[in-house]
């Protein structure tokens, strides 16, 4: 009784074998796969390369000119330090919010509550740059260039147990924070994954910045859920695969709440609500239909279609 041959080979002891024109054409297929993977891995290459692009030297400037404004009265030390996407390294040139912390110590804003200081900041800024847009939240206020940078300042408080910023409200301050932790988490994560993460978190986040802005996953959401699905990542390393995997990863788990563990809020995605929330399942759907369009590219060897995921017509 004969038993079955190796895959594309015909039953049976004796059977043929692939004819030459089989071969010739899995040739040629496995050859038509291997230059897509090269093409689309160069195009998310030179996709990384505009973001990677940032003006420095205007970046530097801008934060000058705030530094100034703030310090303009001498109430004493406002530091700026980088947060946010720029300290992780994910920030994307057009996508994300250069965001600074203002460490404020032994001023007299230290007694006023994070509401106040927000209006503080945001009149000394204005005095400073009366024709600006200067915005004022909850967390921070957004200043924003004619050259088109955003740059959120976050004021920050030093105690004697650590740093707070605002609780979220306005009206009191956060427990103490640890954002350092977070960055060496992705930090760690990043480098025992060949440094893929953190482009791969860059190419989502421009992906997820062509849905409409109240359906936009927070860049903090994005990073905390790519420490999760990388660190223990076996996969292939190239930018192609590792973004596909991330997707994948977020449009599973976006279901539930991301426990923060910085101190900054309870979740990392708490605009999204709680387990199973319209939001959530609303998100789910978003990412499964990157993920399935990113598949359907796969299966037709699309370069094109790579590209439409990123609003790219050319």
């Amino acid at each position: 009784m004969g038993g079955g041959g190796p895959s594309g080979w015909s039953g049976g002891s004796g059977g043929a074998g692939p004819s030459a024109d089989d071969l010739v054409r899995r040739g040629a297929t496995q050859v038509e796969k291997e230059n897509y993977n090269a093409e689309t891995n160069a195009y998310l290459q030179d996709l990384l390369a505009d973001y990677n692009n940032r003006k420095q030297e205007e970046i530097t400037q801008h934060l000058e000119t705030i530094k100034d404004a703030l310090n303009k009265e001498n109430i004493g030390s406002c530091n700026l330090l980088f947060g946010g996407s720029i300290k992780k390294h994910t920030y994307v040139d057009g996508l994300s919010d250069a965001d600074v912390l203002a460490e404020i110590n032994d001023t007299a804003l230290v007694d006023k509550t994070p509401a106040q200081v927000l209006d503080y900041f945001a009149q000394r800024l204005r005095e400073r740059l009366p024709n600006t847009e200067i915005r004022v939240g909850k967390l921070a206020v957004t200043v924003v260039f004619s050259d088109g940078h955003e740059i959120q300042v976050l004021p920050m408080v030093k105690t004697s147990a650590g740093l707070r910023l605002s609780a979220g409200n306005g009206d009191k301050w956060s427990n103490v924070i640890h954002p350092e932790k977070f960055a060496e988490k992705l930090t760690d994560v990043n480098k025992a994954n060949n440094n893929g993460v953190v482009p791969a978190i860059k190419l989502l986040k421009a992906i997820n910045s062509t849905l409409p802005e109240d359906s936009q996953l927070s860049g903090y959401h994005i990073e905390a859920g790519a420490i999760n699905a990388f660190k223990n990542y076996e996969g292939s390393m190239s930018r192609k695969e590792m973004l596909m995997h991330l997707t994948l990863y977020m449009s599973e788990t976006v279901l539930e709440p991301i426990k923060d563990e910085t101190g900054q809020s309870i979740n990392v995605d708490e605009k999204l609500g709680p387990k199973g929330s319209l939001e959530r399942q609303r998100a789910n759907w978003q990412f499964k239909r990157f993920y399935n369009k990113m598949k359907l590219a796969d299966s037709y060897n699309s370069v094109r279609g790579w590209k439409e995921l990123f609003g790219d017509e050319s």
